[in-house]
Protein backbone atom coordinates (compact mmCIF):
# COMPACT_ATOMS: atom_id res chain seq x y z
CA UNK A 1 0.00 0.00 0.00
CA UNK A 2 1.43 3.47 -0.52
CA UNK A 3 1.97 5.34 1.90
CA UNK A 4 0.11 8.21 1.51
CA UNK A 5 -3.05 5.95 2.45
CA UNK A 6 -4.90 5.29 -0.68
CA UNK A 7 -6.56 2.50 -1.98
CA UNK A 8 -9.30 1.31 -4.68
CA UNK A 9 -12.06 -0.35 -4.05
CA UNK A 10 -14.16 -1.85 -6.35
CA UNK A 11 -18.36 -3.10 -6.40
CA UNK A 12 -19.80 -1.28 -3.75
CA UNK A 13 -23.11 -3.76 -2.43
CA UNK A 14 -23.43 -2.92 0.86
CA UNK A 15 -20.84 -4.23 2.07
CA UNK A 16 -18.27 -2.25 -0.44
CA UNK A 17 -20.11 0.62 0.37
CA UNK A 18 -19.42 0.00 4.09
CA UNK A 19 -15.72 -0.05 3.18
CA UNK A 20 -15.43 2.63 1.39
CA UNK A 21 -16.99 4.40 4.81
CA UNK A 22 -15.12 3.09 6.76
CA UNK A 23 -11.50 4.07 4.74
CA UNK A 24 -12.76 7.50 4.48
CA UNK A 25 -13.52 7.63 8.19
CA UNK A 26 -10.04 6.82 8.98
CA UNK A 27 -8.56 9.25 6.24
CA UNK A 28 -7.55 7.07 3.11
CA UNK A 29 -8.51 9.00 -0.29
CA UNK A 30 -10.44 6.16 -2.00
CA UNK A 31 -11.18 5.77 -5.55
CA UNK A 32 -14.29 3.58 -6.67
CA UNK A 33 -15.45 1.57 -9.16
CA UNK A 34 -18.87 -0.15 -9.99
CA UNK A 35 -20.60 -1.71 -12.42
CA UNK A 36 -23.74 0.65 -11.96
CA UNK A 37 -23.94 4.73 -11.72
CA UNK A 38 -26.02 4.36 -8.16
CA UNK A 39 -23.59 2.92 -6.43
CA UNK A 40 -20.81 5.40 -7.80
CA UNK A 41 -22.82 8.13 -7.16
CA UNK A 42 -23.54 6.97 -3.34
CA UNK A 43 -19.90 6.80 -2.98
CA UNK A 44 -18.92 10.05 -4.35
CA UNK A 45 -21.10 11.62 -1.84
CA UNK A 46 -19.35 9.81 0.82
CA UNK A 47 -16.50 11.82 0.19
CA UNK A 48 -14.79 8.60 -2.88
CA UNK A 49 -13.26 9.11 -6.33
CA UNK A 50 -15.25 7.76 -9.08
CA UNK A 51 -13.46 6.37 -11.92
CA UNK A 52 -14.80 5.42 -15.11
CA UNK A 53 -13.23 2.33 -15.78
CA UNK A 54 -11.78 -0.19 -14.04
CA UNK A 55 -8.36 0.19 -15.81
CA UNK A 56 -8.65 4.08 -13.86
CA UNK A 57 -9.46 2.50 -10.63
CA UNK A 58 -7.03 -0.24 -10.55
CA UNK A 59 -4.34 2.26 -11.81
CA UNK A 60 -4.68 4.55 -9.12
CA UNK A 61 -3.33 2.31 -6.54
CA UNK A 62 -1.13 -0.09 -5.40
CA UNK A 63 -3.79 -1.64 -3.26
CA UNK A 64 -7.49 -2.91 -4.73
CA UNK A 65 -9.79 -4.03 -2.86
CA UNK A 66 -13.10 -6.10 -4.17
CA UNK A 67 -16.22 -6.77 -2.86
CA UNK A 68 -18.05 -8.59 -5.40
CA UNK A 69 -21.29 -11.03 -5.25
CA UNK A 70 -18.26 -14.06 -6.18
CA UNK A 71 -15.14 -15.24 -7.50
CA UNK A 72 -15.94 -15.13 -11.20
CA UNK A 73 -17.26 -11.54 -11.03
CA UNK A 74 -13.93 -10.87 -10.13
CA UNK A 75 -12.63 -12.07 -13.78
CA UNK A 76 -14.74 -10.08 -15.91
CA UNK A 77 -14.03 -6.99 -13.74
CA UNK A 78 -10.45 -7.41 -13.84
CA UNK A 79 -10.21 -8.01 -17.40
CA UNK A 80 -11.36 -4.91 -18.08
CA UNK A 81 -8.11 -3.81 -16.41
CA UNK A 82 -4.07 -3.98 -17.69
CA UNK A 83 -3.40 -7.82 -18.26
CA UNK A 84 -0.18 -7.16 -16.47
CA UNK A 85 -1.19 -7.01 -13.03
CA UNK A 86 2.65 -6.28 -11.41
CA UNK A 87 3.08 -4.12 -8.27
CA UNK A 88 -0.94 -4.61 -7.70
CA UNK A 89 -1.97 -6.43 -4.64
CA UNK A 90 -5.52 -7.84 -5.11
CA UNK A 91 -7.57 -8.35 -1.37
CA UNK A 92 -10.48 -9.95 -2.44
CA UNK A 93 -13.26 -9.27 0.01
CA UNK A 94 -15.99 -12.02 -1.81
CA UNK A 95 -17.83 -14.70 -0.66
CA UNK A 96 -16.75 -17.84 -2.50
CA UNK A 97 -15.49 -21.71 -1.88
CA UNK A 98 -12.37 -22.74 -0.74
CA UNK A 99 -10.94 -24.34 -4.36
CA UNK A 100 -12.57 -21.15 -6.16
CA UNK A 101 -10.59 -18.76 -4.15
CA UNK A 102 -7.25 -20.81 -4.47
CA UNK A 103 -8.15 -20.24 -8.34
CA UNK A 104 -8.49 -16.64 -8.23
CA UNK A 105 -5.52 -15.97 -5.96
CA UNK A 106 -3.25 -18.19 -9.09
CA UNK A 107 -4.76 -16.35 -11.35
CA UNK A 108 -4.21 -12.68 -10.27
CA UNK A 109 -0.41 -14.32 -9.71
CA UNK A 110 -0.08 -15.45 -13.16
CA UNK A 111 -0.83 -11.89 -14.21
CA UNK A 112 1.70 -10.68 -11.70
CA UNK A 113 -0.87 -9.17 -8.98
CA UNK A 114 0.10 -10.40 -5.46
CA UNK A 115 -3.18 -11.63 -3.79
CA UNK A 116 -4.75 -11.71 0.02
CA UNK A 117 -7.96 -13.09 0.74
CA UNK A 118 -10.47 -11.41 3.23
CA UNK A 119 -13.73 -12.69 4.49
CA UNK A 120 -15.81 -10.52 6.78
CA UNK A 121 -17.57 -11.92 10.00
CA UNK A 122 -19.53 -8.98 11.01
CA UNK A 123 -23.26 -8.05 12.21
CA UNK A 124 -24.37 -7.01 8.97
CA UNK A 125 -22.80 -4.26 7.29
CA UNK A 126 -21.33 -3.12 10.73
CA UNK A 127 -17.89 -3.28 10.22
CA UNK A 128 -17.05 -1.48 13.22
CA UNK A 129 -18.98 -3.63 15.64
CA UNK A 130 -17.11 -4.71 18.29
CA UNK A 131 -17.75 -8.55 17.40
CA UNK A 132 -17.52 -7.59 13.58
CA UNK A 133 -13.94 -9.58 12.32
CA UNK A 134 -12.34 -10.05 9.16
CA UNK A 135 -10.62 -13.12 8.53
CA UNK A 136 -7.31 -13.30 5.93
CA UNK A 137 -5.21 -15.79 4.18
CA UNK A 138 -2.63 -15.45 2.04
CA UNK A 139 1.15 -14.91 2.29
CA UNK A 140 2.22 -13.44 5.50
CA UNK A 141 4.27 -10.87 4.70
CA UNK A 142 1.71 -9.23 2.50
CA UNK A 143 -0.97 -9.05 5.13
CA UNK A 144 2.22 -7.94 7.43
CA UNK A 145 2.49 -4.83 4.87
CA UNK A 146 -1.13 -4.69 4.52
CA UNK A 147 -2.31 -4.89 8.25
CA UNK A 148 -2.62 -1.29 9.02
CA UNK A 149 -5.54 -1.05 5.96
CA UNK A 150 -7.22 -4.36 7.01
CA UNK A 151 -7.35 -3.35 10.56
CA UNK A 152 -8.97 -0.15 9.58
CA UNK A 153 -11.64 -1.92 8.25
CA UNK A 154 -12.83 -4.11 11.37
CA UNK A 155 -11.59 -4.12 15.00
CA UNK A 156 -9.87 -7.43 15.08
CA UNK A 157 -8.06 -9.42 11.54
CA UNK A 158 -7.35 -12.94 11.82
CA UNK A 159 -4.33 -13.77 9.17
CA UNK A 160 -4.83 -17.67 9.64
CA UNK A 161 -2.39 -19.04 7.19
CA UNK A 162 -0.40 -18.79 3.53
CA UNK A 163 -3.31 -21.19 1.87
CA UNK A 164 -5.02 -18.90 0.36
CA UNK A 165 -8.68 -20.96 1.30
CA UNK A 166 -8.26 -21.01 4.52
CA UNK A 167 -10.06 -17.46 5.16
CA UNK A 168 -12.98 -19.01 2.76
CA UNK A 169 -12.84 -22.20 4.73
CA UNK A 170 -13.35 -20.38 8.50
CA UNK A 171 -16.58 -18.00 6.75
CA UNK A 172 -18.38 -20.94 4.96
CA UNK A 173 -17.97 -22.49 8.01
CA UNK A 174 -19.56 -19.57 10.70
CA UNK A 175 -22.38 -18.85 7.44
CA UNK A 176 -23.25 -22.85 7.78
CA UNK A 177 -23.49 -22.17 11.52
CA UNK A 178 -25.69 -18.93 11.20
CA UNK A 179 -28.03 -19.90 8.50
CA UNK A 180 -29.00 -23.12 11.03
CA UNK A 181 -28.89 -20.39 13.83
CA UNK A 182 -31.16 -18.09 11.77
CA UNK A 183 -33.66 -20.13 10.90
CA UNK A 184 -34.20 -22.51 13.40
CA UNK A 185 -34.64 -19.10 15.48
CA UNK A 186 -36.96 -18.00 13.43
CA UNK A 187 -38.83 -21.52 13.69
CA UNK A 188 -38.74 -20.91 17.00
CA UNK A 189 -40.29 -17.30 17.26
CA UNK A 190 -42.91 -18.87 14.69
CA UNK A 191 -43.86 -21.55 17.58
CA UNK A 192 -44.11 -19.05 20.04
CA UNK A 193 -46.49 -16.57 18.43
CA UNK A 194 -48.87 -19.02 16.72
CA UNK A 195 -49.15 -20.43 20.19
CA UNK A 196 -50.24 -16.90 21.24
CA UNK A 197 -47.08 -17.04 23.57
CA UNK A 198 -44.90 -13.76 24.15
CA UNK A 199 -41.99 -13.47 22.02
CA UNK A 200 -40.06 -10.88 24.05
CA UNK A 201 -40.44 -13.41 27.53
CA UNK A 202 -38.92 -16.33 25.03
CA UNK A 203 -36.09 -14.46 24.03
CA UNK A 204 -35.66 -13.22 28.01
CA UNK A 205 -35.39 -17.35 28.47
CA UNK A 206 -33.24 -17.76 25.20
CA UNK A 207 -31.25 -14.79 26.16
CA UNK A 208 -30.45 -16.24 30.17
CA UNK A 209 -27.09 -17.67 30.33
CA UNK A 210 -25.04 -16.46 26.66
CA UNK A 211 -22.14 -18.44 28.74
CA UNK A 212 -23.81 -21.94 28.25
CA UNK A 213 -23.92 -21.71 24.45
CA UNK A 214 -20.31 -21.30 24.70
CA UNK A 215 -19.61 -24.25 27.11
CA UNK A 216 -22.00 -26.10 24.02
CA UNK A 217 -19.86 -25.20 21.58
CA UNK A 218 -16.59 -26.37 23.23
CA UNK A 219 -17.91 -29.60 24.46
CA UNK A 220 -19.08 -30.58 21.13
CA UNK A 221 -15.91 -29.71 19.40
CA UNK A 222 -14.25 -32.13 22.00
CA UNK A 223 -16.65 -34.62 20.91
CA UNK A 224 -16.30 -34.12 17.16
CA UNK A 225 -12.55 -34.73 17.57
CA UNK A 226 -13.22 -38.32 18.87
CA UNK A 227 -15.68 -39.00 15.98
CA UNK A 228 -18.99 -36.76 17.41
CA UNK A 229 -21.33 -37.50 20.26
CA UNK A 230 -23.69 -39.83 21.26
CA UNK A 231 -24.72 -43.15 22.01
CA UNK A 232 -27.67 -45.34 20.17
CA UNK A 233 -29.68 -44.24 23.04
CA UNK A 234 -29.23 -40.30 22.78
CA UNK A 235 -29.40 -40.72 19.24
CA UNK A 236 -33.38 -42.52 19.87
CA UNK A 237 -33.68 -39.68 21.94
CA UNK A 238 -32.94 -36.68 19.51
CA UNK A 239 -34.87 -38.45 17.53
CA UNK A 240 -38.17 -38.98 19.27
CA UNK A 241 -37.43 -35.09 20.59
CA UNK A 242 -37.04 -33.82 17.28
CA UNK A 243 -40.74 -35.28 16.50
CA UNK A 244 -42.26 -33.81 19.18
CA UNK A 245 -40.76 -30.06 17.83
CA UNK A 246 -42.48 -31.37 14.46
CA UNK A 247 -45.61 -31.77 16.21
CA UNK A 248 -45.46 -28.64 18.22
CA UNK A 249 -45.27 -27.13 15.24
CA UNK A 250 -47.43 -28.83 12.87
CA UNK A 251 -50.56 -28.10 16.24
CA UNK A 252 -50.38 -24.17 15.34
CA UNK A 253 -49.79 -24.34 11.84
CA UNK A 254 -45.87 -23.84 11.53
CA UNK A 255 -43.35 -25.23 8.91
CA UNK A 256 -41.78 -27.92 10.46
CA UNK A 257 -39.81 -29.02 7.03
CA UNK A 258 -36.16 -28.00 8.94
CA UNK A 259 -37.11 -30.02 12.09
CA UNK A 260 -37.86 -32.77 9.46
CA UNK A 261 -34.00 -32.31 7.99
CA UNK A 262 -32.63 -32.30 10.95
CA UNK A 263 -34.54 -35.74 12.03
CA UNK A 264 -33.42 -37.23 9.39
CA UNK A 265 -29.91 -36.77 10.31
CA UNK A 266 -30.38 -38.85 13.45
CA UNK A 267 -32.75 -41.56 12.18
CA UNK A 268 -29.31 -41.91 9.18
CA UNK A 269 -27.26 -42.18 11.94
CA UNK A 270 -29.55 -44.82 13.47
CA UNK A 271 -29.55 -46.56 10.58
CA UNK A 272 -25.88 -46.59 10.32
CA UNK A 273 -25.60 -47.86 13.61
CA UNK A 274 -28.06 -50.62 13.39
CA UNK A 275 -26.23 -51.68 10.27
CA UNK A 276 -22.44 -51.49 11.83
CA UNK A 277 -23.57 -52.97 15.15
CA UNK A 278 -21.99 -49.72 16.72
CA UNK A 279 -22.99 -46.07 17.24
CA UNK A 280 -22.73 -43.80 14.28
CA UNK A 281 -22.93 -40.26 15.84
CA UNK A 282 -24.80 -37.53 13.17
CA UNK A 283 -20.66 -36.16 12.72
CA UNK A 284 -19.96 -39.19 11.02
CA UNK A 285 -22.76 -38.98 8.93
CA UNK A 286 -22.16 -34.99 7.90
CA UNK A 287 -18.42 -36.14 7.17
CA UNK A 288 -19.53 -38.81 5.12
CA UNK A 289 -18.00 -41.60 7.46
CA UNK A 290 -21.13 -43.59 8.58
Amino acid sequence: MSANKSVTVIGLGPMGRATVKALLDAGYDVTVWNRSRPGLDAAAALGARPAATVAEAVAANDTVLLSLIHYDAMYGVLEQAPADLTGTTVVNLSSDSPDNTRKGAAWVAERGGAFLTGAYMTQSDDLHHAASRLYVSGPKALHDTNRTLLETLVPTVHHLGEDHGLAQVYYQAGLAQFHAFLTSFEQALAIVEASGADIDRFVAFATESPESNVDFMRYFAESAKQGGWGDTANLKMMHAGAQHVIDTAEEVGVDADLTRTIQDYYRRALDASEATGQAVPVYRVLRGKA
